[in-house]
């Protein structure tokens, strides 16, 4: 049976919560094959790292949301070409990856990374809260992020926040693994100098 439609929002939202297919790639086979609520399963068991990824990239949720919804249409277009013996959530890395690469190239430059504002001297007796002072080294980091390249950035967050190992970066982000750890090399670097008066 061919795949003639899209699978809707209605068919994700009708999917058990309780089923149990724990094989991505049984899920893949019966998704190619037309089964809307098999591919709803794939993107219910996926999509939380990935919108996490995706605002870590893009620091905007309605773009992350969209880049995550784009992703999700394009993977269950081209379910034929999915190699059956490569992982499901890997490919999805890649899909959203590059669709917040490609969202980032079309956005106008960030600030350079000497432009993170500097921690105010604190006097002793007018010390911030502990909460504050966190949110704005978050705050901070954020905008450093901003200032790495799209690439650099990339592998960073896939590396630090979603713990992917260099030969599975390499594989979301289409680069070799040297290029992946010099990539990383320099970000950390980067922010290093950018988080300097957080510590």
């Amino acid at each position: 049976m061919g795949r003639a439609q899209e699978p809707s929002s209605s068919a994700i939202a009708r999917v058990p919560a309780g089923r149990n297919i724990s094989d991505d790639r049984l899920l893949v086979v019966r998704a190619s094959e037309g089964d809307d609520d098999a591919f709803a399963v794939l993107v219910r068991r996926h999509s939380g790292p990935l919108l996490a990824l995706a605002h870590h990239m893009l620091a905007n949720q309605a773009d992350a949301e969209d880049a995550v919804q784009d992703a999700f249409l394009s993977a269950w277009r081209r379910l034929p070409e999915f190699r059956r013996d490569a992982s499901f959530s890997t490919w999805m890395y890649r899909i959203v990856t590059n669709r917040c690469l490609n969202t980032l190239r079309r956005r106008p430059p960030a600030l350079p990374l000497d432009t993170v504002p500097e921690l105010a001297a604190r006097s002793p007796g007018s010390s911030p809260p502990r909460l504050a002072e966190s949110d704005a080294a978050t705050a901070a980091l954020a905008q450093a992020l901003r200032g790495l390249s799209p690439e650099q950035r990339a592998c960073w967050i896939l590396r630090e926040l979603h713990g992917l190992h260099y030969e599975d970066i390499a594989q979301v982000t289409g680069a070799s693994e040297q290029t992946v750890r010099g990539r990383l090399f320099r970000a950390r670097h980067a922010l290093k100098e950018a988080m300097r008066p957080w510590r």
